[in-house]
């Protein structure tokens, strides 16, 4: 089996928000400043200890996502960076990425990102329209966007992501295209468009919603590729879209199982054959965060099975797909000798598709991506 490339990857979840978003499951909710500083100190000793193992490993790709990372205020947001640079070698050329939501970010704040090196910012803006906004919780409007985001340019940020969702409750294939271009026109480097998922326990999964039916949701989804090519994006993955070379790193470092760190509360990581995830309760990520030992859970030492089933489903997201290649020189193998039967089914469905090498989905096959991915977990 092969080994995998030196270079590694972190994460690190900032659990505030103003105010948890109608259809949002993620772990995340309202706080005080001293619960943030709390948090962040806790974020400081994980950072610390986990760091003495890994002093030869240079950090290729950061992301801190939420959460809202742009919640904190500066001063306790400038700790947590600090100790960043601190405890972590970075590569020259790092990709280094924060969530932020409209509204919530400063020129202070953004000039302390620039400062430690964030050069990536993302906006969470699902919608340029303030209806739509309203009806799926968001505390911001469009014009707080316009502002933050004209904010980030000033603040030299020339890498710039933007969040959209279609299929929301009301909206009409019309409205979601006139969304797309909104934004489009605006020029960000890069757009993720996500279709809304009603998730089991949010407000959204009790309420009877006016959803666009399937096939409008299917349009929706099939367009953005074709509007968005003419404001010179491409896609790079299912539901991300990027100017030339602005492709995100440390996405694309998840699909293609490179190793990753997850720090802060309910973190998930991959390091060699491990798979692991932080606890998911305050308190005990609190006391013990200085101890990994103590809050990692759902710990799993992946099989050569479970990586081939990985290999194959987290690759599958990228449009350019799997490398056969690739494949063989990891798994020892030729692909064919393990997942000939599941290919030889799908190019004949014409959902799987293959070509110099790379075996990637088709249009029809990226719209039943879940049946087909699922077909390869041995």
């Amino acid at each position: 089996m092969g080994t995998k490339k030196n270079g590694l990857e972190l994460y690190l979840h900032i659990p505030f928000c103003i105010k948890k978003c109608d259809y949002c499951d993620f772990l995340s909710g309202p706080s005080t400043r001293a619960g943030q500083e709390a948090y962040i100190y806790a974020l400081l000793r994980e950072m610390e200890t986990v760091s003495k193992n890994l002093k030869k490993r240079p950090v290729d790709t950061v992301f801190i996502g939420g959460g809202t990372p742009s919640v904190p205020e500066c001063d306790v947001m400038e700790k947590l960076l600090q100790g960043l640079r601190d405890y972590f070698l970075f590569s020259a050329d790092a990709e280094v990425t924060i969530e932020a939501n409209p509204g919530t970010l400063t020129p202070e704040k953004l000039s302390i990102y620039r400062k430690y090196g964030i050069n990536r910012i993302s906006i969470g803006l699902q919608s340029p329209n303030n209806k739509e906004l309203a009806m799926l919780g968001r505390i911001h409007n469009y014009a707080q966007f316009l502002e933050s985001f004209q904010m980030a340019r000033e603040a030299g940020f020339s890498n710039i992501n933007v969040d959209l969702m279609f299929a929301i409750p009301g909206q009409c294939y019309e409205g979601w295209i006139e969304n797309l271009r909104m934004v489009a026109a605006l020029g960000p480097e890069h757009i993720s468009a996500y279709s809304l998922i009603i998730e089991e326990g949010t407000p959204f999964s009790r309420k009877k919603l006016d959803l666009p039916d399937e096939d409008t949701e299917y349009r929706m989804y099939e367009d953005v590729a074709v509007v968005l090519k003419e404001y010179g994006y491409h896609q790079y993955e299912i539901s991300n879209y990027a100017k030339a070379g602005c492709e995100c790193r440390h996405n694309e470092g998840y699909w293609q199982r490179k190793d990753y760190l997850g720090l802060g509360l309910g973190a998930a990581s991959l390091l060699g054959k491990e798979r692991f995830s932080n606890t998911s309760d305050m308190q005990e990520y609190l006391k013990n965060s200085s101890a990994p030992e103590k809050i990692r859970k759902n710990r799993e030492l992946l099989t050569r099975e479970d990586e081939m089933a990985e290999f194959m489903f987290l690759g599958l997201r990228m449009t350019q797909g799997v490398s056969k290649k690739e494949f063989q020189e990891y798994f020892g193998t030729v692909i064919e000798n393990i997942y000939g039967e599941v290919l030889k089914k799908y190019k004949k469905q014409g959902l799987l598709l293959e070509e110099s090498g790379r075996i990637f989905l088709s249009r029809e096959g990226v719209h039943v991506s879940n049946a087909v991915m699922a077909d390869f977990l041995l």
